[in-house]
């Protein structure tokens, strides 16, 4: 029957509570976070294409960047476009394969940019401390390897988080507490035993978030080191300058991913979540190519030498 086929489907389905409620308010604060998807869509493009047409940003430092650029998309994009459909059309519920692919896709790029910021923390190091062998210690084959295995160990925690968080019983209402399907949130309804991947996750954390920023920590120990030396004040403040754009993204970034992550599901309140995954979901896309533009002249000039060409 119509009533039987309807509850098959709505148990193979999840329900997303969603972000905002239906009101003057809500429509506002809805409308705010579709502009700044707007502006971190077009500032990633943008930035992206600054890299790809310029010669002169076809170095190791803007290659990372470029990456960065691809994995903030696709976070922002896993996301949000599901978000303001359900919000629009009234609708909360996600396919369960849609919500595995959500799942895969924020922990694969969440994974992989710890890593990522981390070895753009070496790149800097390297550029700093040792700048006359910076062409043959990050030669493009080593910038390669380091980015992939950045990229692959972002698919592997995803692989993981995935096959482990659909081999639990979930409740009959199947209401996630999220306006996305995100590992804490579904554990939280899920009717099994789950404390075991919690810690797991948990470890996982240490790993991923710990260990890169130890590698942060001590890579900008150097670099503090080797600017205070520095006999040149210009050289000591593009130095500063170049390494505080990345600092302000790292801030930004592991902040609200230990936040979100490095406490047990049962122990954060839905509210508190929800706020900082809007956090890196979509405004750490949008500042961070603001940051890196704004506080970089060879991007600035980049920028007018296009807008040159087209008469602008």
């Amino acid at each position: 029957t119509t009533v039987e086929l309807w509850n098959h489907t709505t148990i193979m389905n999840f329900l997303l509570s969603g972000l905002f409620s239906h009101t003057p308010y809500g429509f506002f604060l809805f409308s705010l976070v579709l502009l700044a998807s707007m502006a971190a869509l077009a500032g990633n493009i943008l930035l992206l294409f600054l890299i790809q047409a310029n010669v002169h940003l076809h170095i190791p430092m803007y290659f990372f960047l470029s990456q960065l650029s691809i994995m903030d998309l696709t976070m922002m994009c896993s996301v949000v476009p599901k978000m303001a459909a359900n919000f629009l059309s009234g609708s909360k519920i996600i396919s369960q394969g849609a919500c595995g692919a959500q799942i895969f896709l924020v922990v694969m790029v969440g994974g992989a940019e710890c890593f990522l910021l981390a070895v753009m923390a070496y790149d800097r190091y390297v550029a700093v401390c040792h700048p006359l062998r910076y062409s043959v210690l990050m030669n493009w084959k080593v910038c390669s390897l380091m980015t992939k295995a950045s990229w692959m160990g972002g698919v592997a925690d995803s692989v993981i988080n995935v096959s482990m968080v659909f081999s639990f019983l979930y409740c009959s209402s199947r209401e996630v507490d999220h306006f996305f399907c995100e590992v804490p949130a579904l554990l939280r309804i899920s009717c099994a035993d789950t404390l075991l991947f919690e810690d797991f996750i948990y470890a996982c954390c240490i790993v991923m978030l710990l260990l890169p920023i130890g590698v942060i920590v001590a890579s900008y120990a150097q670099v503090l080191t080797a600017v205070i030396r520095m006999p040149s004040t210009e050289g000591k403040q593009k130095a500063v300058t170049t390494c505080s754009s990345h600092l302000v993204v790292v801030g930004l970034y592991y902040g609200g991913a230990i936040f979100s992550y490095m406490h047990r599901a049962s122990s954060k309140t839905p509210t508190r979540y929800r706020a900082t995954s809007i956090f890196y979901t979509v405004l750490t896309p949008m500042l961070n190519p603001l940051i890196y533009s704004l506080k970089n002249k060879e991007v600035t000039r980049a920028l007018k030498k296009m807008l040159g060409r087209w008469g602008v």
